[in-house]
């Protein structure tokens, strides 16, 4: 596979495994030792452990969810590669012991490092465009990151 198409699997791995329980001890393994997860209402975690332990605690708090992942656009630069990624996650979360579906747009803006052969996530980096109940509309609460050069 071109390094692209690895990096998009390794995408879709991340995702595949938040959307079949947020399994952490899958999720953690495509991260650096010092692999960087960080999202402004979620949290920022730092290093497979804690990667680990936030995923395989989140479940309580988001029994249910499903990424519609597109938009890449990746450049790779020898052994580290940039991306650049959009989704939509429709989720159920637990909101004051109730379940709330919600629809959330997420910009990715991850970096990437090739270790022993093989792409891993040096960081990932999540800014939710808008995060809203199902059935809600969410014009006016939407955020755009800024272009990229």
């Amino acid at each position: 596979m071109s390094d692209i198409e690895e990096i998009v699997h390794l995408k879709n791995l991340y995702w595949h495994y938040n959307d079949v329980g947020l399994l952490g001890d899958r999720i953690a393994p495509l991260f650096t030792e010092d692999g960087v997860w960080s999202n402004a209402e979620l949290g920022h975690y730092e290093g497979r452990e804690a990667i680990r332990d936030f995923f395989n605690g989140a479940s309580a708090v988001l029994p249910f969810c499903a990424h519609l992942g597109m938009n890449p656009v990746i450049a790779v630069n020898g052994d580290t590669a940039t991306g650049i990624w959009r989704a939509i996650l429709l989720g159920t979360f637990v909101e004051e012991g109730e379940p709330v579906a919600r629809q959330i747009l997420i910009d990715y803006r991850d970096d990437y490092v090739r270790q022993d052969e093989r792409w891993l996530i040096r960081k990932l980096d999540i800014l939710f465009n808008f995060n809203v109940p199902a059935g809600t509309s969410w014009a006016g609460q939407t955020v755009i990151r800024e272009q990229i050069s």
